[in-house]
């Protein structure tokens, strides 16, 4: 028979009693928390106080008076001078009037929209508080929608709120795209081609004011390095900065140009992982290319697709430095996003308009990404597991 219970090679072990042995057994539980604990304390202290401070910014009226500045509480004010008062022009832009089609097509996307809605409600998995953010998500994108087609028309004028939505859905499906073609094409065995991928990889390198300053001098058609190029081919006297749509394309331009890397690198890591046992034996039962990717390719790498989709639109929301740089904002607001929107009222001491500007951008990203994550991102990947 061995020792009994506690003791060891014929000698007795002391176990600590009372509330220091208690204490040492809770500590050994819990050291990985205990650990962690001050560092997720000051990211929430850094994280949190500024969001409640602009809140709070967001619904009171900052002036500079004598002596310091008065900050009165005056409610939801500045959100209703955003959107009925006189910032209206510059939040939502000027509307036009639909036409007979596009009437048709907010037609379809609120049936849509019901159809989804009544699925959830007669479903097994009903819950109060995912139909209410169901109905939140129909109600703002099929507002979205519909400002989108008032300040499209004629005699409208988008604000920053409908621009800020273009360099998001407009820049990032571009950029999508190319930077899964490329990604597509440096994933083949061509010459030369892990120097295409350091030379794709470059603008990620660079700051976007240093950036945005590069594409301002590339773009100069009067004393630009290419200004003999534009004089030969007859643009001499055009400007693409008085242009409303052409200033708002340059400005898409140089934000893809430095984020398609982003989209090129992350893809091409997603190719690389792709069974090539599953490649071999379609090409060895005829498949083509195109069949390839389209049954075997894509859906292996349309997860970290959406992924890479849903982040790029979160930073692209938060787009400053192009249209700051590039334009100012203009002509008029015509490039002006959102955040430079934010910046423009912080600059003239209208905290209260910045924080309610800053706080539309907030409540937008979230129910747009949120969106996307439910309607594209959660599908692909429960296609995939299937």
């Amino acid at each position: 028979m061995g020792p009994p219970a506690g003791v060891a090679g014929g000698r007795e072990i002391r176990r600590p009693k009372g509330r220091s042995s208690g204490m040492s057994l809770w500590v050994d539980r819990n050291a990985q928390n205990v650990l962690i604990l001050p560092a997720v304390l000051m990211i929430l202290a850094f994280s949190i106080f500024p969001l409640l401070m602009s809140l709070y910014l967001s619904l009171s009226r900052f002036r500079l008076v004598k002596g310091g500045y008065d900050l009165r509480f005056v409610g939801l004010r500045n959100f209703k001078k955003l959107v009925l008062g006189s910032e209206q022009y510059h939040l939502l832009g000027t509307f036009g009037q639909l036409t007979f089609w596009e009437w048709g097509l907010m037609a379809l996307v609120v049936g849509f929209f019901a159809h989804w809605l009544y699925r959830f409600a007669t479903s097994g998995r009903f819950w109060i508080f995912g139909f209410i953010g169901r109905v939140v998500t129909a109600v703002v994108l099929t507002g979205l929608l519909l400002l989108c087609l008032l300040v499209i028309n004629q005699g409208g004028f988008p604000g920053t709120l409908v621009v800020t939505m273009f360099y998001v859905l407009a820049g990032v499906a571009v950029q999508f795209t190319i930077g899964l073609s490329l990604a597509v094409l440096c994933a083949q065995p061509i010459p030369f081609r892990n120097w295409f991928r350091l030379i794709f990889f470059v603008p990620m390198m660079v700051t976007p004011v240093g950036i945005a300053y590069a594409f301002r001098m590339l773009t100069d058609l009067s004393i630009g390095p290419f200004a003999p190029i534009w004089r030969a081919l007859g643009f001499t006297n055009v400007s693409w900065a008085a242009d409303p749509w052409s200033a708002r394309m340059m400005v898409l331009t140089g934000e893809s140009w430095q984020w398609i890397p982003f989209m090129f690198i992350v893809l091409l890591a997603a190719l690389e992982n792709v069974p090539r046992e599953q490649v071999e034996s379609a090409k060895l039962d005829g498949a083509g290319e195109w069949r390839i990717f389209r049954d075997i390719t894509w859906p292996t790498i349309a997860p970290v697709a959406a992924t890479v989709v849903l982040i790029r639109m979160i930073e692209a929301f938060k787009i400053i430095d192009f249209p700051n740089i590039l334009t100012n904002g203009g002509p008029g607001i015509a490039t002006e996003s959102l955040t430079l929107h934010a910046f423009i009222a912080w600059r003239t001491q209208d905290l209260g308009i910045s924080a309610a500007v800053g706080y539309t951008l907030l409540f937008v990203t979230a129910v747009t990404c949120v969106s996307f994550f439910n309607f594209v991102g959660r599908r692909l990947r429960e296609r995939t597991e299937g």
